[in-house]
């Protein structure tokens, strides 16, 4: 158990490390308002919570660092909550103020202004779009044999599918195509779609559309495509501007990560509400060692979520990241709570 004055001290250290990523040292300390101990003093603590394992001393300075174990301890027990300012607040409405539809482009402008405000990188992870309904079902000929089908779902996503359309295919053939889809696929997944086309449509349109059956089956192998979550970035290599970054192999690492879906999926808690903190080693993955992630979810409707991370230094400004992560999430699940309800 830590005494008051190593708690007020350790809080110092990390609080001004955060802030100059330079070692500190007790005469800096000692210079702070509030603290009341002599530099002698303070050393003495410095060097027990050195032996406690909260803090680290440098080979190139007579201050410390904090340690993984030091900034546990901060964000467990000394981080206090911060409110942000009304210039934050006001770039974040910004997001919502185009009246944006698609949930794409909203949480792409999201992931922008995340890393604008917090200086790191911003990874936003889409829903699982499987599990939307259809909403709205076009097609756009491109070529005389080529289509795209549009499908819009109930919570904004927008598909693309590219497929063959079958030779001599007219436009009153692919009107009354769209007329029946519309009909009978409103309010279906978009992981049920390819079954409801062979199961409830394609004996529909054998009554009414000339080579029904190649279009269907066309069809039928555009849809049956999984998409994966996607994934939208801000500020890739926002993080590399920091002083712990400038090693081009720990840049090369985390760069190779974030190309793997993998292994960027596995930097969130998809399933569990709230904020978490993950610092250096407890991320598990080598090249996340010296990095610290913040992670969260927002709500989408019918169940579905998406996930929030920022990546930074494990010197990260972890009051600030917190703040703007809570009112984020806040926002966007509004949002989109707002967007189903129009």
């Amino acid at each position: 158990m830590l005494t008051n004055r190593q708690l007020q001290i350790l809080q110092v250290i990390i609080d001004d490390f955060i802030l100059s990523a330079q070692p500190v040292g007790s005469r800096q300390i000692s210079k702070k308002q509030g603290i009341t101990f002599s530099p002698a003093t303070i050393r003495n603590e410095m060097a027990d919570l050195e032996e406690l394992g909260f803090l680290e001393k440098t080979h190139t300075s007579s201050g410390r660092v904090p340690s993984e174990k030091g900034y546990r301890f901060y964000v467990d027990h000394l981080l206090s909550p911060q409110g942000i300012n009304s210039k934050d607040i006001q770039q974040i409405q910004s997001i919502f103020n185009d009246r944006l539809v698609e949930v794409e482009h909203i949480i792409r402008k999201s992931a922008n202004i995340l890393s604008e405000l917090t200086s790191y990188t911003s990874i936003l992870l889409g829903p699982d779009v499987q599990r939307h309904r259809v909403k709205r079902f076009s097609i756009v000929p491109l070529s005389s044999d080529t289509a795209v089908a549009i499908i819009v779902t109930n919570n904004g996503h927008v598909e693309n599918r590219l497929f063959n359309l079958p030779p001599d295919f007219t436009a009153s053939d692919l009107e009354k195509m769209v007329n029946i889809l519309n009909d009978r696929l409103i309010g279906v997944s978009l992981e049920e779609l390819h079954k409801s086309l062979e199961a409830e449509v394609l004996a529909v349109l054998q009554q009414h559309v000339r080579s029904a059956d190649d279009f269907i089956h066309a069809l039928i192998t555009a849809t049956m495509h999984n998409p994966e979550s996607k994934i939208f970035y801000g500020g890739k290599t926002n993080m590399f501007n920091q002083p712990e970054f400038h090693d081009l192999n720990k840049v090369r690492m985390i760069l190779d990560l974030m190309e793997t879906t993998s292994q960027v999926q596995s930097l969130f808690h998809p399933n569990e509400s709230g904020i978490h903190i993950r610092i250096g080693s407890e991320n598990k993955q080598l090249e996340m060692e010296n990095c610290s992630v913040i992670t969260t979810t927002y709500s989408i409707g019918d169940d579905q979520q998406g996930a929030i991370a920022i990546i930074g230094p494990t010197r990260m400004d972890y009051k600030r990241v917190v703040a703007l992560l809570d009112v984020m999430r806040l926002d966007l699940t509004q949002a989109f709570t707002r967007n189903r309800s129009e």
